[in-house]
């Protein structure tokens, strides 16, 4: 049952993100917001989340495989980032690929500890 929550979380999640980048399109070699915004959005709820469970014991069984791997797995892209930072490194912006990197993971795990904190209060 875990794994029909997780892929039914995951195209609810993927969908989401579909919107989020035709929302803000990536004209060619431009900076890529939409994956940016939904990984540490991403990140974030994932941080509230996590917290929100923490608190309830026990947790809803539903809630991990549906919400967690599912929802917010298929909502951020670990994929589309690696594309990105590759396209932004052939364009000759290796600058910008590096601050791309620092800003997703630096700011990915600011953005779930800050999740977790705001839950926590």
């Amino acid at each position: 049952m875990a794994y029909l929550l997780a892929a039914l979380g995951g195209a609810l999640g993927a969908l989401a993100r579909w919107g989020v980048a035709e929302a803000l399109p990536r004209p060619g070699g431009g900076w890529p917001w939409a994956t940016l915004l939904v990984n540490l959005s991403g990140c974030l709820l994932m941080g509230v989340l996590l917290g929100v469970l923490a608190a309830r014991d026990p947790e809803p069984a539903w809630a991990r495989p549906f919400l967690a791997v599912g929802v917010l797995g298929g909502y951020t892209t670990y994929s589309a980032f690696a594309v990105e930072v590759v396209d932004l490194t052939g364009a000759g912006a290796v600058a910008g690929a590096l601050g791309y990197v620092l800003v997703s993971v630096a700011g990915g795990v600011l953005a779930v500890a800050a999740g977790i904190r705001a839950v926590r209060r």
